[in-house]
């Protein structure tokens, strides 16, 4: 199995005018975030509209992305549902059609206890043949997977190998390398603590500004691992930037498609209810992509 390190881009689902997947559109991006540096690729992550798929989409999503990667190259593939059932149902398509391994975050509707947690991942596992990252998101989810949880998780189940954390929280991404140490994986799930997360131990990070700079975010994985620190910090604040913008500032997956449209990447609109940004809010992202040298 490839390295689950580095750099991977929760890519975006292409859209044509019908809202329809644009397949052809997608097997060029996969290309262009390979050929950018990145080191692997997440499929029906947060950027990817995952909530407003459906299964069979959700499928021929992560079917399109594996058959352009090249094998060296890690996919790993969303697997967030409400229900444990269907949780398992999806994971079980994503892993037969190959997946690396299963980004599963929590349910969102209903907030689980933390023993209905524990329980919920734990049923994952156990029937489950394939890797599974723990996605901790409360932005979207309203709910902060506890340490406690993710520490008896890993040490019960050996396929249970690591999370994203989204919580943007230098503290807990501390504590979970202090705790798992190097036989977890840990990546930062936000752009703005990617280099001060690999000083603490974490390995590699899940961003979605990846898909407007993905050469930025490479370089700056390069800059931190051949120990070029001034370099890398300096990358770090251009991309601080860039997230405050794309991802904070505005409905993100509007967003970051348009910063792709004006970087040249013809990706379509977010799929309904999301709409497009208006002209304000359009500028703003274009003088943003100037002053961090993107345009």
């Amino acid at each position: 199995m490839p390295m689950l390190e580095g750099v991977f881009v929760p890519h975006i689902t292409s859209f044509d005018e019908d809202e329809n997947i644009n397949e052809s559109v997608l097997r060029e991006l996969v290309h262009h975030f390979i050929n950018a540096g990145l080191n692997g690729l997440v499929s029906l992550g947060s950027n990817g509209e995952f909530p407003y798929l459906s299964f069979e989409e959700k499928l021929r999503v992560v079917e399109i992305v594996l058959d352009e990667a090249p094998s060296k190259v890690p996919v790993i593939a969303g697997a967030t549902e409400n229900s444990t059932r269907e949780t398992l149902k999806l994971g079980k398509a994503l892993l037969d059609l190959d997946a690396d391994a299963l980004l599963i975050g929590p349910p969102y509707y209903f907030k689980p206890s933390p023993e209905e947690l524990f329980a919920h991942y734990s049923t994952l596992a156990e029937k489950l043949d394939g890797k599974i990252l723990i996605y901790n998101v409360p932005k979207f989810t309203d709910l902060n997977i506890p340490i406690d949880i993710i520490e008896r998780l890993a040490e019960e189940h050996s396929n249970i190998v690591g999370i994203k954390d989204s919580g943007a929280n230098m503290g807990r991404i501390g504590e979970l390398a202090r705790r798992l140490g190097d036989r977890f994986i840990i990546l930062a799930g936000t752009a703005d603590i990617m280099y001060p997360s690999w000083v603490l131990g974490a390995h590699g990070a899940v961003v979605a500004v990846a898909n407007v700079a993905p050469e930025l975010c490479a370089e700056l994985w390069k800059a931190f691992k051949e120990g070029d620190h001034r370099k890398a910090r300096e990358l770090q604040l251009k991309v601080n930037l860039l997230n405050e913008v794309v991802v904070k500032k505005y409905n993100q997956i509007s967003a970051i498609k348009a910063a792709m449209e004006m970087r040249g990447l013809e990706v379509g609109r977010p799929r309904r209810p999301s709409l497009p940004l208006d002209e304000k809010a359009l500028e703003d992202i274009e003088s943003t992509l100037k002053e961090v040298g993107l345009l």
